[in-house]
């Protein structure tokens, strides 16, 4: 399978810079996977497109304060570190940024508050750091320190950090938003539940490798980023249930898509924790998911191989190429897709 096949041409203009004054104002355009109709539509009425007896699956871990700028001890170099996964005590896998790191290179941050030592690395820009608190306690000096990592093509940082983090983020646990969240509100949430649909949470730790396009000449020679995700037994409960009584499961972004059928059985799925490295490309068969909200994604991006895998490939470049046509907004802040 050759990677160039999940190529498309994107004017830098719909690019979205900025979200929307209203979360749920973005446009929606529709795809049946079964016939390739397209039709647009408002996110707002989603509830009007659900059906009584669905279960709509949420990731709903929240946006870590993970980009840190500070200075090298004692010689006072630029350094910016983005923190993008925890591992074992108060060690940090983390991309870097300025000043070369090495091992025994000590960091400080906001004035000493926080302390960074390098364990490990570089290895292709990556360094594993130790963190000490002036206070002793990390986790807040993270959050005081540090600023929400925004993808790389927004040029700016924005008036106010909480639009790139879904209304309903619980857990500080991802390196980047998973962005079809960020067109729901409150209210629209209570609206799918008035409309007997079923609200169900996971978590998947999004890391920043979701921006990066697959290099390789074949899609099969690439080895897809590992990610944690939990999916328990309420959310496994309501999946099931929903299934048992011929309702859909309506997946909320690519990452709830790969913890579902991570987790999934034959007719069921089973609560789980860990890793995962599920790759989803066209031929995989779906054992859970039936209908996918989800944003445009980058060309030759693993996320946009995998809505292809859902809907068909020339289908869903069908449509990528009528949305730029229809002028609508991509990636991050951009507007979404429906496929049922």
């Amino acid at each position: 399978m050759k990677t160039d096949t999940f190529d498309y041409h994107l004017p830098a203009e719909l690019i979205a810079q900025d979200p929307l004054a209203v979360r749920d104002s973005s446009r929606l355009l529709m795809l049946d996977r079964a016939g390739g109709e397209v039709s647009h539509r408002v996110f707002h009425e989603l509830p009007e497109l659900l059906r009584p007896g669905d279960c709509l699956v949420l990731n709903t871990t929240r946006v870590l304060p993970a980009r840190l700028r500070g200075r090298k001890l004692p010689t006072g170099g630029s350094v910016e570190l983005l923190l993008l996964e925890r591992l074992e005590g108060s060690r940090w896998k983390a991309m870097t940024g300025g000043a070369s790191l090495r091992p025994g290179v000590r960091v400080a941050f906001a004035d000493g508050r926080l302390e960074g030592t390098v364990i490990d690395g570089p290895a292709e820009g990556i360094v594993v750091v130790e963190l000490s608190a002036a206070d002793g306690d990390v986790e807040r000096a993270i959050d005081e320190a540090g600023r929400v990592p925004l993808p790389p093509y927004i040029t700016h940082e924005l008036a106010d950090e909480e639009r790139y983090q879904t209304v309903y983020a619980r857990r500080e646990l991802s390196a980047a938003a998973p962005t079809a969240g960020l067109h729901f509100t409150e209210e629209l949430l209570d609206r799918v539940s008035a409309a007997g649909v079923d609200v169900a949470g996971l978590e998947l730790a999004v890391g920043m490798d979701t921006f990066v396009p697959v290099r390789e000449e074949n899609v099969e020679d690439h080895h897809i980023h590992q990610e944690w995700f939990s999916l328990d037994d309420e959310c496994a409960d309501a999946v099931n249930a929903a299934r048992e009584r011929g309702g859909r499961v309506i997946a909320v972004g690519t990452t709830s898509v790969r913890v579902l059928e991570t987790c999934a059985t034959a007719d069921s799925v089973v609560p789980s924790s860990g890793l995962t490295g599920l790759f989803i490309t066209p031929g995989y068969d779906f054992k859970v998911v039936d209908s996918l909200i989800t944003n445009f994604h980058f060309p030759r991006s693993t996320l946009l191989m995998l809505v292809c895998a859902f809907a068909g490939t020339e289908r869903v470049l069908e449509a990528y190429a009528g949305a730029v046509r229809e002028r609508y907004r991509f990636y991050s802040f951009g507007d979404a897709m429906l496929v049922t």
